[in-house]
């Protein structure tokens, strides 16, 4: 009988966080607490006046990296954690929410195969509350086959549940011309450049449901029409997506 070694990539998670005291402590939990021990914790965050430092710092023997100072945004701080990552792959877990149960990792990584690590694993999202009940999947779920162009159809895999390697990454960081839709550009430019992508058939990530203004989410629609018009075309994306023209720019 053949002794295969099973993988063991290093998990580099990342948090960003920014007066978010009052989720932050599940999310970290939910990292600290995982059985596969393969893991670099970075929480980076934006200069919170909240209790926000307490709490990573009750974790700290945990956590490897922990930054507090003001930054420009979302995907700025992301960008930052990217710089700061060692670990064979990127998971980005913002605070609120969470690994899906404390075996996530070890059971993903039972899912690769083969010597070669890919190049972005990926599975589904489960939409919580703030008490961490189960709401419903998320609305768009993952391809069986996924590639740059499946995110046609929109966002088909969760960012938290896009798990890229950091080698991909670190020379193709968030775009900042972007203020609300950064992560969908990402993913697309990071797949572009993938060769394996490995869909895990597993839940990884418990999202929190979050209200956003009506203002952000159209202006959050006409940034991903504007990166999926830069990625795929115009005629394509209008093609793909009439009713989202008419409603974008039209409706009042």
């Amino acid at each position: 009988m053949n002794n295969v070694a099973l993988p063991h990539p290093k998990f580099s998670i990342i948090t960003v966080t920014y007066n978010a005291g009052k989720v932050l402590e599940d999310t970290i939990q939910s990292v600290v607490f995982q059985t596969y021990r393969n893991v670099e914790y970075i929480i980076v965050d934006g200069g919170s006046k909240d209790n926000t430092l307490e709490i990573a710092e009750k974790y700290r023997n945990r956590i490897s990296k922990v930054i507090s100072e003001p930054d420009k945004g979302l995907y700025d701080a992301m960008n930052k954690g990217i710089r700061l990552a060692t670990g064979d792959y990127l998971c980005f877990l913002n605070a609120g929410d969470e690994l899906h149960e404390n075996e996530t990792l070890q059971k993903l990584v039972h899912t690769l195969k083969g010597k070669e690590l890919p190049d972005v694993i990926y599975g589904e999202t489960a939409i919580v509350d703030e008490e961490g009940h189960f709401l419903h999947m998320r609305r768009l779920s993952a391809p069986d086959t996924l590639t740059w162009k499946s995110f046609k159809q929109g966002m088909l895999v969760c960012h938290q549940a896009f798990i890229a390697r950091r080698e991909l990454a670190i020379n193709d960081l968030y775009d900042l011309q972007y203020r609300f839709s950064a992560d969908f550009d990402w993913c697309i430019r990071i797949m572009k450049k993938a060769k394996c992508l490995h869909n895990t058939r597993l839940t990884l990530i418990d999202y929190l449901k979050e209200g956003m203004t009506t203002r952000n989410h159209k202006a959050s629609l006409k940034e991903r029409f504007r990166i999926m018009a830069k990625h795929y075309g115009w005629l394509s994306t209008i093609a793909h997506h009439g009713w989202f023209v008419i409603r974008l720019f039209y409706k009042p």
